[in-house]
């Protein structure tokens, strides 16, 4: 087992914040003098199945711990989940019914174990003891935090104040999450860094049963594709951990891999702490390296996103996306024919069913026939590598690859 020390300068890695890292060094220290691992918790409510990066951030360092030897507690928020976290919320939350919670929390379990490692991982779900509570206890909970506390909170004092509903059920969420720590005797609890207040509760619900206080341990917020804003589903720039390695969609190359060569520059270092599995001498020598300009950052996102791939797809298929990225991308080619996107046609299965502007148009090479049509007369697509400017173009019986700019292609058979 490694020193504390250095155990604390891995978990170091990439934390915005740890309270407190002085608990934390002596609770490691302890660890190892009675060679007792430390039970490490991250709840996660149910309300979305799929799982990208972004969320990966907090699975990553629960998989350092379990690297270090420590107890994992992967806790599905199954009874809060029923609530809604109202962190970040504007309004109240549409709670979860329990069927909803369960079928997504079976989709959890199905990809979270593509990082962590299963047989070091306990799954709890905080019903077995939430869902146990009688009312006296409930009423307990609540008498241990006032209102004015509550309202501390940026997202309550926010709707408070612009006269926006609060629910007293949204008061109980952060005390259920605290009570969760409390029935697992947690010594460490991990969230990001909007979950701070919760975390908080953790400790506070904690020394007043005359327990010893979790640590809390603040992962980022992982930026998106964008650069900018925060990686999510509903922005569109995020990298599913589910998605494929590498697929055509409307004709054009994306996937895993090349969404990782799409990072902006400046992102590079942020993806590589808190995504890759480097040790940390290397990973400063990827930051000096990048600084003097002795590593090009294109070679560095392709290292990222091999590794990436790897994980999650395996060497074969990371192996076959960085070849077809390398081929669409840097040498401007069609990647593989037999893998394009395909579709057969009729000659005579329907009015102008082999016009090329129409067959743009429904295989998503284009917007509409209008857009496809003003595309063929700037030059802008080519038919078996033979520019095409007429937009009266027919396609004749026989395979052809149809090429929209640089990267968009798709296979037509006319039979």
């Amino acid at each position: 087992m490694l020193t504390p020390e250095k155990q604390l300068e891995i978990i170091q890695r990439g934390a915005v914040e740890i309270i407190s890292e002085k608990e934390l060094l002596k609770k490691l220290q302890r660890s190892c003098r009675e060679n007792v691992p430390l039970k490490v918790k991250a709840g996660f409510d149910p309300t979305a199945p799929d799982i990208h990066l972004g969320h990966a951030v907090l699975l990553e360092k629960m998989r350092q711990f379990q690297d270090l030897g420590h107890e994992v507690i992967f806790l599905i928020g199954d009874f809060t989940g029923m609530i809604g976290d109202p962190t970040g919320k504007s309004e109240t939350r549409k709670p979860l019914s329990k069927d909803e919670a369960l079928r997504n929390a079976e989709t959890y379990k199905t990809q979270v174990f593509k990082i962590l490692d299963l047989g070091k991982t306990s799954i709890r779900f905080n019903s077995e003891w939430l869902g146990k509570l009688d009312g006296l206890e409930i009423i307990r909970l609540g008498a241990m935090q006032t209102v004015a506390r509550m309202l501390e909170r940026e997202d309550f004092k926010k709707r408070y104040k612009n006269q926006q509903d609060i629910s007293i059920l949204e008061f109980y969420y952060p005390l259920f999450q605290a009570y969760d720590s409390v029935a697992l005797k947690a010594d460490v609890e991990l969230g990001g860094t909007d979950q701070k207040f919760n975390l908080l509760m953790g400790r506070t619900m904690q020394r007043k049963l005359g327990m010893e206080e979790q640590v809390v341990l603040m992962m980022p917020l992982l930026e998106g594709l964008d650069g900018v804003n925060k990686m999510s589903k509903s922005l569109g720039n995020y990298i599913g951990i589910d998605e494929p390695a590498f697929e055509y969609i409307k004709g054009e190359l994306t996937g895993m891999f090349k969404k990782v060569m799409s990072i902006p520059d400046s992102l590079i270092e942020r993806y590589y702490e808190l995504l890759s599995r480097i040790s940390l001498e290397e990973f400063k020598s990827l930051q000096a390296g990048l600084k003097d300009k002795s590593i090009d950052p294109r070679d560095a996102k392709k290292k990222l996103a091999m590794e990436i791939v790897v994980r999650y797809h395996g060497s074969e298929e990371a192996e076959n996306a960085g070849n077809k990225y390398h081929t669409v991308f840097e040498e401007k080619k069609i990647s593989d024919e037999d893998s394009l996107p395909s579709v057969e046609i009729a000659h005579d299965s329907a009015p102008n069913a082999t016009w090329l502007p129409l067959i743009m148009k429904d295989t998503g090479l284009a917007k509409g026939s209008s857009e496809a049509m003003r595309l063929i007369r700037q030059g802008g697509v080519k038919v078996n590598d033979a520019t095409v400017t007429d937009p009266d173009t027919r396609l004749q019986h026989g395979e052809h690859i149809i090429k929209v700019g640089k990267r968009r292609f798709y296979k037509v058979i006319v039979k």
